[in-house]
């Protein structure tokens, strides 16, 4: 999404600069740093030159050019407005990418923090704890329940580290192939919407994305029955794909889009009231990038919240943990030093 982010970008400015396609994509081609879409761009310029439209050209690459893209090149080869489709294309991609890297790099610290916890737990329980269980049993006596649990956990550590790996691997593999499955995937995006911490963020992130799309494919001349098969792809969540076939039959029967809006739980009150209203004005695309607006606000603010908060929260736990693993394996020698204090 990046790289075709800055590419929409420069092709916008160099089209309204009055330059030729082919021109304009001979230029970036030469600009662009990633080798493979260098190459990409250039078939496509190549494609182009032969006497294919530029739509038909990035069609052969959907991996590279996505079908909202495509859809909007479409539109504006068709209503001769590519410079003006590609400056709203820019401005969606922009917007997207914006929200992304928020809350990629809200997210990039505690997944750090934490896999240093879980590396450093591993360390200590490979490799100190051994020591210290050494020592413990030349002194002969009964340990305490937690500092023998612990024991027994770093022996059980060091014994199966291998058969840990392998269900770890096992889990993850399984786990992925289920989730590419369509009951597995609607599984996996329920969870996430109802999840405690960040599912209320996923949430609000899927309908700033749907109505952000819509609008900026309605604005873009795209016809409403092909707008909701790209929204539906583009939103990448099965609430969304399930409430865009249902709109869907719905207009084609001559009902409203807020009429399925009203009765799905995943769109909020606000949400529906504000789509009926811009359907009673005639201007649903307008209401739509306002509704997106306002929940990329919602959802900067969302992360702004959970970074503030995800901090302490990660302290007490490594506290907790490393806390507890310091407090179980000293617990012997305090209560060595109480024995040695009472004999005196």
């Amino acid at each position: 999404m990046g790289e075709l982010a800055i590419f929409t970008q420069q092709l916008a400015s160099l089209l309204n600069a009055g330059l030729p396609l082919v021109q304009c994509l001979e230029a970036l081609q030469d600009q662009t740093e990633d080798p493979v879409f260098r190459i990409i761009i250039r078939d496509v310029r190549l494609d182009i030159s032969s006497g294919n439209s530029f739509s038909s050209a990035v069609r052969k690459f959907p991996r590279s050019f996505n079908s909202l893209f495509i859809s909007m090149i479409e539109a504006g080869e068709a209503s001769g407005a590519l410079a003006e489709i590609l400056v709203k294309v820019a401005v969606y991609f922009e917007s997207s990418v914006k929200l992304t890297k928020k809350v990629k790099s809200a997210m990039t610290y505690p997944i750090a923090v934490i896999g240093l916890a879980i590396a450093l737990v591993n360390v200590l329980l490979i490799f100190v704890i051994p020591v210290f269980a050494a020592m413990f049993a030349d002194f002969g006596a009964k340990l305490p329940a937690p500092t023998q649990m612990l024991i027994d956990l770093s022996n059980f550590m060091k014994s199966y580290w291998w058969a840990i790996g392998l269900i770890a691997y096992a889990v993850f593999f399984f786990g992925k192939r289920f989730i590419s499955t369509p009951r597995g995937r609607r599984i996996k995006d329920l969870s996430l919407v109802r999840a405690p911490i960040f599912g209320n963020l996923i949430h609000k992130i899927a309908l700033s994305r749907f109505c952000r799309t819509y609008a900026t494919l309605m604005r873009s001349g795209v016809p409403i029955l092909r707008t909701l098969e790209i929204v539906a792809s583009a939103s990448n969540k099965v609430q969304v794909e399930d409430a865009c076939v249902e709109i869907a039959k719905h207009v084609s029967q001559g009902g409203q889009v807020s009429d399925v809006l009203a009765t799905n739980p995943f769109f909020p009150p606000m949400m529906k009231h504000m789509v009926k209203a811009g359907e009673s004005t005639g201007n649903v695309d307008g209401m739509m990038n306002k509704i997106a607006d306002f929940y990329d606000t919602e959802s900067e603010a969302t992360v702004a919240s959970l970074t503030s908060l995800i901090e302490p929260l990660l302290i007490v736990f490594l506290g907790v943990i490393v806390g507890g693993i310091v407090m179980a394996m000293f617990l012997p020698i305090f209560q060595l030093g109480a024995v040695a204090g009472g004999l005196k």
